[in-house]
């Protein structure tokens, strides 16, 4: 079972990614925005970041980028709204290691899962 931090600043989409993971994953942290994420990250240390892109304070690139400058090993999945091609792109460059689009499917999610951390 995996330790998974939730980043993302709408609580609905929170609790979603809360319902869809815990079965399978242990949540260690939820979290609003970038700053928060980067803390948390280095504190409960995750074997997986569930990562919005768009927040407030520092978005979800932004934190990737740091979170990966620390450690390359870290597992940044994106969560990104239908259109955001051109941030998909950034995130990618900033080390992302995979994306799920929203509205979340829990099928969907679990493959993103299963691709970056292999049970």
């Amino acid at each position: 079972m995996s330790d998974v931090l939730i980043a993302d600043d709408s609580e609905f989409m929170r609790n979603l990614l809360r319902e869809i993971l815990e079965e399978d994953h242990n949540i260690v942290g939820e979290v609003e925005n970038g700053v928060e994420a980067v803390e948390t990250y280095k504190e409960a240390n995750p074997d997986l970041v569930m990562m919005d892109i768009v927040m407030p304070i520092r978005d979800g690139i932004e934190a990737t980028d740091e979170i990966k400058t620390s450690n390359p090993e870290a597992n940044v999945i994106m969560c990104t709204s239908v259109g955001q091609e051109e941030k998909m792109k950034e995130a990618v460059k900033a080390g992302a290691d995979g994306y799920i689009t929203k509205p979340f499917q829990k099928p969907s999610v679990m493959e993103a899962i299963e691709d970056v951390v292999p049970s």
